[in-house]
């Protein structure tokens, strides 16, 4: 009796699926400026260009005085009490120096002299009659009329806003604010940063639609000089 054999074959495994691995590529974008960053050079521009016209409104020795010690007296905006007073006196100091010289005037002679002085109530003093002073001091008051040079209410006005445009120019100093100014907030930085264009704006118009003839002595505009 043959007996079968019956052979079972195992099916082949079939091959497992690879695992399909999706690649995701991730992009990185350049880190964009912030507005800040963008905004504070437009703002230094706009505040270096202020206080360059704010200056030609100024006499010129109390602007180099006053960029001369300012560095100094304030410790470059680290400040001790005495530095705080420092700063204080050096911009009374400035504030009457820019007053003194709103009420000065330059004359020019008929041949060509000229004569520095100040504004008085009843009329001009000039510092500088040259030499023999006494007898040019007569003469100049005989053959002169010096009391239409006399103080008017226009010389006030225009030394309140000098005063007010060298504040302006002052507290809009970096060095001033930090030592002033230590813990000022967002909004008093902004002020202080604002003040010198406002402040040119409305000095401008004050000085453009009330003019003066006077040609102060250390200013450097190109007023012409005034006919005794």
């Amino acid at each position: 009796m043959e007996h079968s054999v019956i052979e079972l074959h195992e099916p082949p495994p079939s091959p497992h699926p690879k695992s399909q691995t999706k690649s995701t590529t991730t992009h990185i974008s350049p880190p964009q400026p912030s507005s800040s960053s963008t905004s504070s050079p437009a703002v230094i521009d706009k505040t270096l260009s202020s206080a360059a016209n704010l200056t030609k409104l100024l006499p010129t020795g109390t602007v180099l005085i006053f960029q001369s010690l300012s560095p100094s007296f304030t410790n470059k905006g680290q400040c001790y009490p005495s530095n705080k007073y420092l700063t204080y006196s050096l911009l009374l100091i400035c504030s009457l120096s820019c007053i003194f010289f709103s009420f000065t005037d330059t004359l020019k002679s008929p041949n060509g002299h000229l004569y520095y002085g100040i504004a008085t109530f009843k009329g001009f003093y000039i510092f500088n009659y040259g030499d023999d002073p006494e007898t040019k001091k007569t003469r100049v008051k005989k053959d002169l009329n010096l009391k239409r040079f006399r103080l008017r209410v226009l010389d006030y006005v225009h030394a309140v806003f000098t005063v007010v445009v060298f504040l302006a120019l002052t507290f809009g100093d970096a060095d001033v604010q930090r030592c002033l100014f230590p813990d000022v907030g967002s909004d008093g930085k902004e002020l202080l940063v604002n003040m010198p264009m406002g402040a040119a704006v409305l000095a401008g118009l004050v000085f453009m639609v009330f003019p003066t003839k006077r040609k102060g002595i250390g200013y450097s505009d190109a007023t012409p000089h005034q006919q005794l």
